[in-house]
């Protein structure tokens, strides 16, 4: 089959593993203050993990190959809860008065989300432009 837009599925590819990142960073946001989780247990920051694949490692092309994005998983950040003081919660320690929460960073979970949402923006641009090269293309044959 002939690819009329050369690019476009690497680019999807990385489209997608941006997507699942900003939901993954919203995720992380919006539990930044969850005390306890399904398990009981306080929420864990999540973390998204990134490979790039070769599309035909075997192929007589492998050099012109498509190198795709792809998400190896979404693992699970292995720090600490942080303690706080707040003796009138509901799962405070009746001892210590205190409350475990996530020690998850807003500020720097947003610049996460902001690069993301960049890197999702240029992937984005590379289509846009890629499908303008190929219909600029087409039209030559028109003429």
């Amino acid at each position: 089959m002939i690819n009329l837009i050369p690019g476009v599925t690497t680019t999807s590819s990385a489209l997608n593993a941006e997507r699942i990142r900003m939901e993954v960073v919203s995720q992380n946001i919006a539990n930044a203050n969850s005390s306890r989780g399904p398990d009981g247990k306080p929420y864990q920051r999540q973390v998204v993990n990134f490979e790039s694949v070769l599309a035909n490692q075997m192929g007589d092309f492998a050099d012109t190959a498509p190198t795709m994005v792809r998400v190896t998983g979404i693992t699970s950040d292995k720090r600490p809860p942080r303690l706080v003081y707040a003796p009138d919660h509901p799962d405070a320690d009746p001892n210590t008065k205190m409350v475990s929460l996530p020690d998850i960073s807003v500020h720097s979970e947003m610049a996460d989300l902001i690069s993301s949402s960049r890197a999702f923006e240029a992937n984005l641009a590379v289509v846009k432009n890629a499908r303008s090269m190929a219909l600029q293309t087409l039209s030559i044959g028109r003429r």
